[in-house]
C-alpha cells in the first residue's frame, strides 16, 4: 500500500498495519526512511509557528528555521532511536521478546502516521497562536500517537519479526 493509505489504515486498525510491516521482514532502510519522513513532516509543521514568532518578535526567520532543521533532522532521529531502544528494554523486562527492528518500526511509524495531526497543530500555532485550540490539537496528537505506538509495541512484543 502507499504511505497515505497505510496512514489512513492506522486510524482504523493500527495492529494490522504494523503486522503487515513486520511481515515484510526486517529492513533497516525502511525504518530509517519512515523515521526521516516523520522528522521532515515535523520540521515542516514548525514553519507557520516559526514564521509567526519571527514576525511578532522581529527576529530573522532563517536562523530559526535552521535551528528547527538541525533539531528535527539530525538530533530528533537519534533521540527516537534511543527511545525505541528503551522501549525494547522495557518490553524485555516484562517478559516480551520483541526484536529491535519491531520496536523501532512501532515507534517510527506511529510518529509518521500522526503527521497530519502535527501539520494541523503547526497551522493552528502559526495562524491562531496559543490557546485552547492549539492545546486541544496537541492533546489529540499525544493520545493518537500513544495509541499507535502502544498498539505497535503490542504487536512487536509478540515476537513478530
Amino acid at each position: 500500500m502507499s504511505v497515505t493509505r497505510d496512514m489512513m489504515a492506522m486510524y482504523r486498525g493500527p495492529h494490522r498495519v504494523i503486522r503487515r510491516f513486520l511481515d515484510m521482514g526486517p529492513r533497516e532502510d525502511r525504518a530509517l526512511a519512515i523515521l526521516m519522513a516523520g522528522c521532515l513532516v515535523m520540521f515542516i509543521a514548525q514553519w507557520p509557528r516559526l514564521s509567526r514568532e519571527a514576525h511578532l518578535t522581529g527576529d530573522e526567520l532563517n536562523p530559526m528555521l535552521g535551528g528547527a532543521l538541525l533539531g528535527w533532522m539530525f538530533i530528533a532521529p537519534l533521540a527516537l532511536y534511543v527511545l525505541a531502544f528503551l522501549s525494547n528494554l522495557i518490553l524485555r523486562a516484562v517478559g516480551r521478546k520483541p526484536s529491535g527492528y519491531a520496536t523501532r518500526i512501532a515507534l517510527f511509524w506511529a510518529f509518521l502516521a500522526t503527521g497530519p495531526i502535527l501539520l494541523l497543530h503547526g497551522l493552528i500555532a502559526g495562524f491562531i497562536g496559543p490557546g485552547i485550540g492549539l492545546q486541544s490539537v496537541g492533546l489529540i496528537w499525544v493520545l493518537v500517537f500513544l495509541w499507535f505506538w502502544i498498539s505497535g509495541l503490542l504487536v512487536a512484543g509478540k515476537g513478530a519479526a
